[in-house]
């Protein structure tokens, strides 16, 4: 069968605006589903031809001409058609480009409603080129990130996604998987015969095998997190240490208010930013102290929260006076709770010591790690300590030739139930176990693996994600 007599069963008529909010010099308004033809037939009329019909329109051409309600002419428009199924929902569907004012786009909306479409849910377009077989779930998610991506390599990561890259590799493992679970399947139909189709040696093998593509994948998480989401990366210290103030400093605003009293940060503040193509997700934390108001306690256990989570902790002491050595001691704690993340002594308030110089060096030598010299305040070495910063993560949000990277929280723990469910299968081979305890575990592998590209449709996951999709999309 080909392309052109694919038949799709298309869905009531649907409207949305595609392009942002605001004023601009054009927006686009698309409608997609049954009867869009008939829809729009009634309310644009083509330049210099009373007789065009947009059902004997052939797709992907573009007429210009006027758009009508009952008032009279609302602008002058270009309208691309889309034949099914070769349209990015699989059914008809129109794009009309018009000026973007946002009166003229809401005229344009209200008379395809007022005509017989009805307003597009979020996510709707996307969802239906998913349920239409035009892409799968992964493919659908990866459209959402790369527009919402804030950096080259979480968009490049998006775009190779979005070709199937990934889904090719999760779809080849899952037929491997079938083509087990058919194996074992048969020989519960022949079980009073005592057949066996498949060895469990060669099975262990392949699921060997399969177990080692499964970890790569997982393992590829903490890489694509950071792509997709920044370098995780925890101001702490003591309160007052000048938390709130290195945060502004970095942000180049001022995000978080600043008071000489101590616990004026109750709770953490998160922002992003972006320095040398890599963006830092920065957190400003409470300060680290034994508390006993409620309210401070628990912004002190939200603060540890965020460190444990931390790619790149920024320890921050005041070295104007204070004795250092209960920083030193935390630090050091911090190093062998954490060995996982990377951490940057900020030697803060240089301008205020007498030996800072001095200060530095001995907590260089206590601490074993990188420590670098400011003043918050001032905005002296905030320059020295970002390249630091980039330095310390070098690598880490760099997309590296030919891999393939999850970037999703939902896909790594599909993965790591699908490699749970291949060990316990592994675990019942070894103790000799029934092929039916295997054929379930197998079956249950198979399952997660599919949740991902969508081959298992779970309703509340594709609410999930398409409700995150701006409408129009």
């Amino acid at each position: 069968m080909t392309a052109s007599t694919v038949h799709i069963d298309q869905g009531e008529a649907i409207a949305a605006i595609a392009t942002p909010v605001g004023a601009g010099a054009l927006a686009v308004v698309r409608i997609s589903g049954r009867g869009v033809f008939d829809i729009a037939q009634r309310v644009f009329r083509k330049a210099g031809d009373p007789d065009f019909l947009f059902s004997r329109s052939k797709g992907y051409r573009a007429h210009f001409g006027t758009m009508h309600d009952r008032e009279g002419l609302i602008d002058e428009v270009i309208a691309l058609v889309f034949r099914s199924p070769n349209s990015f929902t699989m059914e008809d569907s129109i794009e009309f480009s018009c000026h973007g004012g946002p009166v003229v786009v809401k005229h344009i909306l209200q008379v395809l409603l007022d005509e017989g479409c009805r307003l597009a849910e979020p996510g709707e377009f996307t969802r239906r080129a998913f349920l239409n077989g035009r892409i799968d779930l992964l493919q659908a998610e990866a459209i959402g990130e790369m527009i919402h991506a804030r950096t080259e390599s979480a968009f490049r990561t998006a775009v190779t996604q979005m070709q199937g890259t990934l889904s090719a590799r999760l779809d080849a493992m899952r037929e491997r998987l079938l083509h087990s679970c058919a194996l074992l399947e048969l020989e519960l139909d022949f079980s009073e015969e005592d057949v066996e189709f498949q060895s469990r040696t060669e099975l262990e093998e392949e699921l060997a095998t399969l177990q080692d593509e499964l970890r790569k994948l997982i393992d590829s998480y903490r890489h694509g997190r950071l792509l997709k989401e920044g370098v995780a990366t925890v101001i702490a210290g003591k309160p007052n240490a000048g938390k709130s103030t290195l945060l502004n400093a970095l942000l180049g605003e001022e995000r978080a208010i600043v008071s000489h009293m101590p616990g004026t940060t109750r709770d953490y503040i998160e922002e992003c930013f972006i320095h040398e193509k890599t963006m830092f997700r920065l957190t400003d934390t409470a300060g680290l102290r034994e508390v006993d108001e409620e309210i401070e306690h628990e912004g002190v256990i939200r603060s540890y929260r965020k460190i444990s989570q931390a790619d790149l902790i920024l320890y921050l002491v005041d070295i104007s006076g204070e004795e250092l050595s209960g920083d030193i001691s935390r630090i050091r704690q911090f190093q062998e709770e954490y060995p996982e993340a990377r951490m940057i002594v900020a030697a803060n308030k240089i301008d205020l010591a007498a030996d800072a110089s001095e200060q530095i060096a001995m907590l260089r030598n206590a601490a074993g790690c990188e420590v670098c010299g400011i003043s918050a305040a001032k905005g002296e070495g905030i320059e020295g300590l970002l390249h630091l910063m980039a330095t310390m993560v070098e690598g880490l949000d760099k997309i590296h030739e030919a891999s393939v990277l999850v970037t999703s929280l939902r896909h790594y723990e599909a993965l790591r139930n699908a490699s749970d469910a291949l060990d316990n299968a592994k675990m019942l081979i070894e103790s000799g176990e029934g092929t039916e305890l295997i054929a379930f575990e197998l079956r249950s592998s198979l399952d997660y693996v599919g949740e991902i590209t969508g081959k298992v449709v779970n309703e509340e996951i594709l609410n999930l994600i398409f409700d995150r999709f701006c409408i129009g999309k």
